[in-house]
C-alpha cells in the first residue's frame, strides 16, 4: 500500500469515528439558545442528547450483523444518508419533541460509521499495523471534544445553532464522498450469516454468562456514563448558572477534555508497572472520591466555577484509565465472539450514559447538585459492583501482552491491495 494511498484510508476511517463525537459535542454550547427558540426548558432540550445516547446504544448491536451480511460499504452508505437527512431535519425542526426524535433517528445513522471504522481497520490493515491505526483513530476521537464544543460556540453565536446541524450534514456529505471514491470495499458479504433473532440472541446470551465479561462490562460501562452525566448537565451549569459565554463554555469543554485525553495517554507506560484491573481500581476509588467531595461542596454551595471545573478535571482524569482497561479485562475471554462481545460493550456504555443523561434531565432543579449527584452515583455503583464482581472471577486479570496477543490470534485482517 503506497503511503499517499495509506493516509487517505487511515484519514476516512478516522472521519467517520469522529462522526458521534462530533453529534454528541458540537451542540451543547447552543443547549440554552436552542431552549429560548423552541420555547422549552433546558432540560427538555438534554432530552435529545439521551435520545442520542439510546440510538448508538441499539445501533451498535444492530450494525455488527449487518455489517458482516452485506459487506462493509453498503450498510455505510445507508446509515450515513440517514444521517444526514435528519441532521437537516434537525436544523430546521420547531418542537423539543421533534428533536428529541430526531437525534434518536440521527444517531442510528451516524453509529454505522463507529462500526463500520473498526471493522475496516481489521480488515484493511496487517495485524502488526492494527494497533498503531486504533492508536491513531483514538486521539483524533480524543481531540474532537476539545474541537467540537468550541467550533460550536463560535458557530451559534455567529450564526445561531441551527447551523451547527448544516455543518454536521455537510461534513458527513463530504466523507460519503470520500468513501465511494477512495475507500476499499474490505471483507466481502457473508450470506452465511444469520439475521434471524435467535442466533444472535444466543451468542449474546453466551458472552453475558461470562463472569469476568459481565464484572468488567458493569463496572467499566456504569462508571463509564459519568461523563455523559456532565455532558448534559454542563450547557446549563456553566452558561445559566455561573453566565459564562458559548465561547467560554467551548474552552472550558475543551479543557476538562483534556484530562481524559492525559490520561488515556498515560495508560500505556502505567500498564508496564500496574495491572489493568489495579489501574480500573484505582481509577474508579480516584472518582468516587472525588465525587463525595463534588456533592458535599455544590450542596452547601462552595464551588465556584474555577473550584468546580478543578474537581471536574480531577474527575474525569479517571475516565481515561477506566475505559481501556474495563475494555481489555472484558474482552480477553473471547475468541470467535470478539465482535459480539465488542457490540454488547458498547451498548452498555451509551445505555448506560443514556440513563446517566436522563436522570440529570429529570433532576434538573437549576443548581449544580443533579449533575455532580449523578456522576458521584456511576462512579461508586461501578466500584461497589467491581469489588463483588472480583470474587466471582477464578481466573486473573490477564497482562496487557496477553490481551494482544489473544487479540492478534483471533484476527486476520485483509491487506489492501494496490
Amino acid at each position: 500500500m503506497s503511503p499517499k494511498k495509506r493516509f487517505g484510508i487511515i484519514f476516512i476511517l478516522g472521519a467517520l469515528a469522529t462522526i458521534s463525537p462530533f453529534s454528541i459535542d458540537m451542540y451543547l454550547p447552543g443547549f440554552p439558545a436552542i431552549a429560548r427558540d423552541l420555547n422549552t426548558s433546558i432540560d427538555q432540550i438534554q432530552l435529545s442528547l439521551t435520545s442520542y445516547l439510546i440510538g448508538i446504544a441499539l445501533g451498535q448491536l444492530l450494525y455488527g450483523p449487518l455489517l458482516d451480511r452485506f459487506g462493509r460499504k453498503n450498510p455505510l452508505y445507508v446509515g450515513l444518508v440517514v444521517y444526514v437527512l435528519a441532521t437537516i431535519a434537525c436544523a430546521f425542526t420547531q418542537t423539543a419533541n421533534t428533536l428529541i426524535a430526531m437525534r434518536f433517528i440521527q444517531a442510528i445513522g451516524g453509529c454505522a460509521g463507529m462500526v463500520a471504522a473498526l471493522a475496516l481497520v481489521r480488515d484493511l490493515f496487517p495485524v502488526n499495523e492494527i494497533a498503531k491505526v486504533l492508536s491513531l483513530q483514538t486521539l483524533v476521537i480524543s481531540v474532537s471534544p476539545m474541537i467540537a464544543p468550541t467550533v460550536g460556540g463560535y458557530v451559534t453565536a455567529a450564526f445561531g445553532w441551527q447551523f451547527i446541524f448544516i455543518v454536521l450534514a455537510g461534513i458527513v456529505a463530504v466523507v460519503l464522498i470520500g468513501i465511494y471514491f477512495a475507500l476499499p470495499a474490505g471483507h466481502p458479504p457473508d450470506k452465511t450469516i444469520s439475521l434471524l433473532p435467535q442466533p444472535v440472541l444466543q451468542n449474546f446470551y453466551t458472552v453475558l454468562k461470562n463472569p469476568q465479561f459481565l464484572t468488567y462490562m458493569l463496572a467499566g460501562g456504569i462508571g463509564a456514563a459519568a461523563p455523559f452525566a456532565y455532558i448534559s448537565g454542563s450547557p446549563d451549569v456553566f452558561m445559566n448558572i455561573y453566565q459564562v459565554s458559548e465561547q467560554e463554555y467551548g474552552w472550558i469543554f475543551a479543557l476538562l477534555a483534556a484530562a481524559m485525553i492525559g490520561s488515556t495517554q498515560l495508560n500505556t507506560p502505567l500498564l508496564k508497572w500496574f495491572s489493568s484491573e489495579q489501574l480500573l481500581t484505582f481509577a474508579l476509588t480516584l472518582q468516587t472520591l472525588v465525587g463525595a467531595i463534588l456533592v458535599v461542596g455544590a450542596w452547601a454551595n462552595w464551588y465556584d466555577k474555577y473550584a468546580l471545573i478543578f474537581l471536574i478535571f480531577i474527575f474525569l482524569a479517571g475516565q481515561g484509565l477506566n475505559v481501556p482497561n474495563s475494555s481489555a479485562l472484558s474482552l480477553t475471554p473471547f475468541a470467535r465472539q470478539a465482535g459480539s462481545a465488542s457490540a454488547l460493550l458498547g451498548c452498555m456504555r451509551m445505555g448506560a450514559g443514556a440513563l446517566a443523561s436522563a436522570a440529570v434531565s429529570v433532576l434538573h432543579n437549576q443548581t449544580v447538585l443533579p449533575m455532580v449527584s449523578v456522576m458521584f452515583f456511576c462512579a461508586v455503583l461501578g466500584f461497589v459492583i467491581l469489588q463483588i464482581g472480583k470474587k466471582q472471577i477464578k481466573t486473573n486479570a490477564p497482562s496487557p501482552g496477553e490481551v494482544n496477543a489473544h487479540i492478534s490470534e483471533t484476527e486476520t485482517p485483509l491487506s489492501v491491495k494496490e
